[in-house]
């Protein structure tokens, strides 16, 4: 049974209309006004391509089609992507954050990567290439670790001709090091002088780096690190990221809400990916605490996601359930039931091997 089976995608079908997906929600009903994102529609277009690999149909291959198509719109030559979208098909921003370039990349990886049409995987490594001297310049580390992310799957893909993609990869995995020496302190082993969001993206990129370049600093680093910010991130055995209102500024409290959803989506992704490579279990153990935060073990012990619609509300406030159901949220529980179900099904893969083998 593949990922398919197990997940629901009716609200994020509810979010998306002919142009695209749709930014956010009023409760689980679209809000027009919010118009679309880049970054939103290139979450979606990951998800949607790879959940079409396990099982190539033309319901699934249509919604590739949207989110390829509003990439392919968002393209400015010699620039990289616009992100936000108007309701009315305005482009609204004059410089696109560095993030949008790195989600937008990572997308186009995962459709490059896969077995979708041909016309489909070259578009995309078009849009790569276009984008390239773009990527050169990013600052974001986050949006440097996307770029890591998106060569890594292309090379575990097994995809020829990425000489380009992988010089920046490498030079930004050692920016990310480089980051990492000069704001460490005592009891501090990080990136930035503070947590903000989707950190786990961070060790999770320098993970995928230590695979194709393990003579480097990066797995000791990725270790190091991911090790701080699941020590950080657990209170009683439940994950409780850093909140958005207030981040956690070194020598400072961690700001206990807003909790995102991105942030157990990346947690979760970061855990699996330090699984794979070096196979100890206490990485499985922090995905499930990740993973559980949407289904209620979180510091307010309630959960997000409506599992019939497919829907994942906006986060946790100290007040309760932020109860819209956007774009992002929906789509960081959709990537982590997708990948749950894949864990379930190797662990059962491999306990009938070992049976076979008794």
């Amino acid at each position: 049974m593949d990922a398919s089976d197990r997940i629901a995608l009716d609200h994020l079908d509810r979010m998306t209309d002919s142009t695209g997906l749709i930014q956010h929600a009023i409760y689980s009903v679209p809000r027009r006004e919010s118009g679309y994102t880049t970054d939103d529609n290139a979450r979606a277009l990951r998800l949607c391509t790879h959940l079409w690999c396990q099982r190539p149909e033309d319901r699934m291959l249509s919604r590739v089609t949207t989110y390829l198509s509003l990439l392919e719109y968002a393209r400015r030559p010699g620039v990289g992507f616009h992100n936000l979208l108007s309701y009315q098909r305005h482009w609204l921003d004059t410089d696109a954050t560095g993030d949008c370039q790195g989600q937008a990349v990572r997308a186009l990886a995962e459709v490059v990567g896969s077995s979708l049409p041909d016309d489909y995987r070259t578009l995309a490594r078009e849009l790569i290439e276009a984008v390239l001297p773009t990527l050169a310049d990013l600052r974001s580390l986050r949006a440097q670790a996307y770029v890591i992310l998106a060569w890594g799957h292309l090379w575990a893909a097994g995809v020829k001709n990425i000489e380009p993609l992988e010089e920046l990869a490498r030079s930004a995995a050692q920016r990310l090091v480089e980051c990492y020496q000069r704001s460490r302190r005592p009891n501090w082993p990080w990136f930035e002088s503070r947590m903000t969001y989707a950190n786990a993206v961070l060790p999770h990129a320098l993970f995928i780096a230590a695979h194709r370049w393990p003579k480097e600093t990066f797995l000791e680093v990725a270790k190091a690190s991911f090790a701080f910010l699941d020590r950080e991130t657990t209170a009683e055995n439940l994950f409780w990221p850093v909140g958005n209102s207030g981040w956690y500024p070194h020598g400072e409290e961690k700001a206990p809400y807003d909790q995102q959803p991105v942030e157990p989506v990346t947690m979760a992704d970061a855990a699996l990916a330090a699984f794979n490579l070096l196979g100890e279990e206490e990485y499985l153990a922090t995905f499930r605490r990740a993973r559980d935060w949407f289904h209620g073990r979180n510091s307010l012990g309630q959960p997000l996601v409506d599992i019939r619609s497919g829907g994942c509300c906006d986060g946790l406030q100290r007040s309760g359930v932020n109860r819209n159901q956007g774009a992002e949220s929906t789509l960081a529980y959709l990537w982590t039931e997708v990948h749950n179900s894949e864990v379930h099904h190797a662990m059962g893969e491999n306990r009938r091997a070992a049976v076979a083998s008794a």
